[in-house]
């Protein structure tokens, strides 16, 4: 069934092209053969791959992990622009609105890079060239000098107000949570801002998506903060916008596991999400549980692009299965290249 929410939003056109697009991904078995591979082997794997043109023409330039992740970050920046050139209609403005994730991204990269002193050539390899920030404002951000410049540059954008109000509470605590929790609540605000009064079907499952990536975001930085031991009010950081919690129910549900996975089976997701939940409460570390509720959020994406193949959530979910990509063929690389085994390197990845 169409849920297009006019006739201008090419929803059949640009499902199927995504469809294309996620069936070429490196699926579980292409992980484990990378995860036994040298960095060598590796990018030779990828210029056999989709990967083939972002290789030969970096190869010159670049070589080992460098060469495999400036070719996931510019392979992975094409196919999400490709999405925008596809689209028509309000599913392009959702698009669009998806995508500025990577400029807060990118501002996130910009200010850890100044934060922990690398290298200009470092910051720039984790950048990705797709969202609304102009090539020459990015720029501006590598060239910084300083967390304090960083937030000059993006004067004048959607992030301006947002990390204005967060620079002194950053300059007191020394910590970059504040800039990078103002970030993220600029883009979730940006993405369920101006919302048609009277929704139709196509935007009614616009933002289902979007809560349930507000509910997970606010889940990870609820468990960042408690098992950190920062005094900080996980509620502090709530974002708005998702159907779980509240921010007065953060704090108690951060510290104790079990209860938070039993709100999870008994809300809006856990019918759906038995199995991926069963994964969860058997993650034994934040990292674990971190990489579980990902593996989660994923399963979601998913379950909802079967139930609505002809909806935003099918390229939804391919950005997040891209994503998942990226992640985990630079993991193995950089594993590999540290001289980790495959099983320690495989128990790092996020496989569905």
């Amino acid at each position: 069934m169409s849920t297009a929410s006019s006739s201008s939003s090419n929803y059949e056109y640009v499902t199927a092209r995504t469809r294309s697009r996620k069936a070429r991904l490196f699926d579980e078995d292409d992980y484990r053969q990378l995860t036994r591979m040298g960095t060598g082997e590796i990018a030779r794997f990828m210029e056999e791959s989709e990967y083939d043109e972002e290789m030969n023409d970096l190869a010159a330039r670049y070589s080992g992990v460098d060469l495999i992740e400036f070719a996931l970050n510019r392979n992975r920046a094409k196919h999400f622009d490709d999405l925008l050139r596809w689209a028509d209609g309000p599913l392009h403005d959702y698009i669009a609105r998806y995508l500025r994730r990577f400029d807060a991204w990118n501002v996130k990269t910009a200010i850890r890079g100044l934060s922990s002193g690398a290298a200009r050539d470092e910051i720039e390899s984790d950048l990705v060239r797709t969202g609304e920030l102009s090539e020459s404002r990015t720029d501006r951000l590598l060239d910084a000098n300083s967390v304090e410049e960083v937030v000059e540059v993006l004067d004048g954008t959607r992030f301006g107000p947002a990390l204005d109000d967060a620079v002194d509470e950053y300059e007191e605590s020394a910590s970059l949570v504040p800039l990078e929790n103002a970030l993220d609540r600029a883009y979730y605000r940006s993405l369920l801002s101006d919302m048609p009064a009277e929704t139709d079907r196509a935007t009614e499952l616009y933002v289902e998506f979007l809560r349930a990536e507000v509910d997970f975001r606010n889940l990870r930085n609820a468990l960042r903060l408690a098992r950190s031991g920062s005094s900080v009010d996980p509620g502090e950081y709530y974002i708005d916008g998702g159907r779980l919690f509240s921010a007065d129910e953060l704090g108690s549900l951060a510290e104790n596991t079990n209860e938070l996975i039993a709100r999870l089976r008994n809300g809006v997701y856990g019918e759906r999400l038995s199995g991926a939940l069963d994964e969860l409460e058997e993650a034994d570390s934040l990292i674990g549980f971190e990489r579980a509720l990902e593996e989660v959020l994923l399963a979601y994406s998913n379950r909802l692009s079967q139930l609505y193949p002809l909806s935003v959530c099918p390229v939804f979910a391919y950005v997040l299965e891209k994503e998942r990509e990226v992640r985990n063929v630079r993991a193995i690389a950089r594993g590999r290249e540290a001289g980790l085994d495959p099983d320690e390197i495989e128990a790092e990845l996020v496989i569905l």
